[in-house]
């Protein structure tokens, strides 16, 4: 059907099931929706008696599959109402008969418009079932999913998630990223699936989902993939019960006005101070003062005239001039009325620190700073933070303790507790941040508003961000995509049941775990997704030490053969390609080796080595073009003593640096204390090392290579 004809045709259809105040479609109505898109299904036709079910069956001369046509009969399986694989007129007589007579026993009231008469479906050892749909998921809107169909698809949950829509490009890339990717492919001497038929299903079932909002989920379970096409051989479509509430949203331009004034301001009100020493006032005026901020700070408190040596003010109202920034340190049932001077004085952040919000059931209290913020233009940071750091402007507006080492990491919590992990982590690494915020309830700014300020913010070199929910999942996708080929965004997603987003009754539904859409979706956006809280801090902190990888090429050398196994394996489990080395460069690599050493990949120098075979063959490995990331394994011995490896490595890597030749370095080592102060020395000059793991090092640069594909640094992009 043209373009300009499936819409009006569609649209149609949904008004008249809607005026019928039905909510799902029949099997007639779907194939007028798949033939309106494209979407392959077998001939059929409607038979209203038993006599039309015999001529349909005798027209397409094979045998049938007869279903039961009824808006109130969702599960026809359930109802004992589909029969397969019916041959001759009496046999479909028999099936016709048995079909009414289950459904009326399984729904007595059930309206029954007849019975489906369709071709049946190939089967065979070429034959492939899969699921193709789409669900309405809360966090990210349409999301369209491809997996393994038929009875496996709820046992062997093997499905992928992506928003929708789908260009051609994503919809083949699910085929590779389920589990039985290599069955589609071909196996055991069969051909493969029909790919661009499969990809085509996927694609315009998300286009229907995307040009029909009012579409709550569509089924294709199962679609029959086979070397010449996919054909669907069941549709269905369910519609929404009502519009989702429609979320505020701001132009990128308008975020940045705000962030600027909330992550550099000029003028910051206090409101609560306190010259009490152990309130929460007192602490966030002390760390404005201490940590040196040099813009003015207004303390509003009505029963004091001097705060920490500083003016105090009877209301926000009197604060003298533009004030960028009011922060909240009042108990919450105070907060309303402050907010509302806030907005009468034009303030446009407000940044909340108390809780007894919806965190504790006080949900209306919530919607009504929220209501007052919206009112008056005042975006709000919280409620039921710790407050934020903003170290490059020597900002700490904060009760919890100060931090002020200045470096290329945002991070960001939903937690206060995760916050305090942040920060321990950060000081005991000395890792330089430029900013770290806690989010709260996030009643209002979130990790959108935030990504779109450190994507543009010139010291912000890596992004990352623990998190329990996303409010909008597509404005944080949007965000993200714009950042991510500018820099690194790392995300720890807590919460890993699949707890939500469940269409009830729905296979698509069903399969659409939280975690298995976030995972997957995250993935799209060209998110790095931590497994834990300290890979989440490692990853920020290691990332921008390591330059980007050039190619795939990993190369271990190590001193220990049993590290070199476990490095290999890390290699392969972080997704990256232990490279196949030529006799050339095998030959290179062996002279500085002894003969009991072993070339190859990976490189083992033994562990009675001197300083300069690691010097050698670490050289060797920074100079050929073909290697694009090292992976060294130490092992600790009197011969080359940690420091001794330290101070050689980083002088080689500093060497070729110079010289223009940057790749990305990790190292591995094994021994007594002193290699904890060796892998600092490392870290501090350009080689993320770690003591006593295998698996860390490679991770980071697993992750640095995730990161690199993503940003199209290495082809592919997401």
């Amino acid at each position: 059907m043209p373009a300009e004809d499936r819409k009006p045709t569609v649209r149609a259809l949904l008004d008249a099931v809607r005026g019928e105040g039905r909510t799902a479609l029949t099997a007639p109505e779907g194939k007028v929706i798949a033939d309106a898109y494209g979407i392959a299904v077998p001939g059929e036709a409607l038979a209203t008696d038993v006599d039309e079910a015999v001529a349909a069956a005798a027209r397409f001369g094979k045998p049938v599959v007869l279903k039961i046509v009824s808006p109130d009969i969702l599960h026809k399986t359930d109802a004992g109402g589909v029969v397969v694989g019916v041959e001759g007129a009496a046999g479909v007589r028999a099936a016709f008969h048995r079909i009414i007579d289950n459904a009326r026993a399984y729904a007595p009231d059930a309206r029954i418009e007849g019975v489906q008469v369709q071709e049946l479906l190939p089967t065979g050892a070429e034959t492939r079932e899969v699921i193709v749909g789409a669900v309405t998921d809360p966090t990210f809107g349409k999301i369209v999913a491809f997996g393994l169909g038929g009875v496996l698809v709820e046992v062997l949950k093997d499905v992928t998630f992506r928003l929708a829509p789908v260009d051609a490009d994503e919809a083949a890339g699910m085929l590779d990223s389920i589990g039985a990717a290599e069955v589609l492919r071909g196996v055991r001497g069969a051909r493969g699936v029909d790919r661009w038929a499969l990809a085509e299903q996927i694609r315009r079932v998300s286009q229907l989902v995307t040009d029909f909002p009012e579409i709550a989920e569509v089924d294709l379970n199962p679609v029959i993939a086979t070397p010449e096409g996919a054909v669907a051989a069941d549709i269905r479509v369910i519609l929404a019960e009502g519009a989702p509430k429609p979320r505020r949203t701001y132009t990128r331009e308008e975020i940045l006005t705000t962030m600027r004034r909330l992550m550099q301001p000029s003028s910051v009100a206090v409101i609560g101070a306190s010259n009490e020493a152990g309130k929460i006032g007192n602490s966030v005026m002390r760390n404005l003062i201490d940590g040196g901020f040099s813009g003015e700070i207004h303390p509003v408190n009505p029963k004091a005239d001097d705060i920490l040596g500083r003016k105090a003010y009877q209301s926000v109202t009197d604060a003298p001039g533009d004030v960028d920034v009011a922060v909240f340190a009042i108990p919450a049932k105070f907060v309303a009325a402050a907010l509302e001077e806030v907005g009468r004085k034009g303030i446009p952040n407000a940044v909340l620190i108390p809780s007894g919000f919806a965190e504790t059931g006080e949900q209306a209290l919530q919607d009504e700073i929220v209501a007052i913020g919206e009112r008056h233009g005042v975006r709000l940071l919280g409620p039921n933070i710790y407050g934020y750091y903003a170290t490059w402007h020597n900002l700490c507006a904060t009760f919890c303790t100060p931090y002020d080492v200045k470096g290329g990491v945002a991070l960001t919590s939903q937690s206060g507790g995760i916050g305090m992990a942040i920060l321990g982590f950060a000081r005991t690494t000395g890792t330089g941040v430029s900013a770290i915020v806690g989010l709260g309830n996030k009643s209002d700014l979130d990790e959108d508003d935030l990504l779109t300020w450190f994507g543009e913010d010139p010291h912000t070199q890596c992004i990352a961000m623990h998190l329990e929910d996303l409010k909008d999942g597509r404005a944080f996708v949007e965000a993200a995509r714009a950042t991510v080929p500018k820099k690194p965004v790392v995300v720890l997603k807590a919460g890993r049941t699949a707890a939500g987003a469940r269409a009830a009754g729905s296979h698509t539904g069903a399969l659409a775990g939280d975690d298995a859409v976030y995972d997957d979706i995250l993935r799209q956006a060209g998110v790095i997704r931590a497994p834990g809280l300290n890979d989440m801090l490692e990853y920020a902190r290691a990332l921008p030490v390591l330059p980007a990888p050039q190619g795939d090429n990993v190369v271990i050398i190590t001193g220990a053969g049993g590290s070199g196994v476990l490095l290999s394996d890390a290699v392969t489990d972080n997704g990256l390609h232990l490279m196949e080395i030529p006799a050339d460069l095998d030959a290179a690599f062996r002279r500085f080796i002894p003969p009991f050493g072993a070339a190859g990949n990976p490189v083992d120098i033994t562990g009675g080595e001197p300083p300069s075979t690691y010097e050698a063959t670490i050289r060797l490995g920074l100079e050929d073009p073909r290697i694009h990331a090292l992976v060294l394994g130490y092992w600790h011995t009197i011969v080359t003593p940690p420091m001794v490896f330290a101070e050689v490595t980083a002088r080689v890597v500093r060497e070729f640096q110079e010289r223009g030749i940057e790749k990305p370095v990790v190292a591995s080592l094994a021994g007594d204390v002193e290699v904890e102060e060796a892998c600092q020395y490392l870290f501090e000059r350009g080689v993320v090392a770690y003591p006593y793991t295998t698996e860390k090092p490679v991770a980071v640069l697993g992750a640095k290579y995730r990161w690199a594909r993503a940003a199209g640094l290495l082809g592919g992009g997401r």
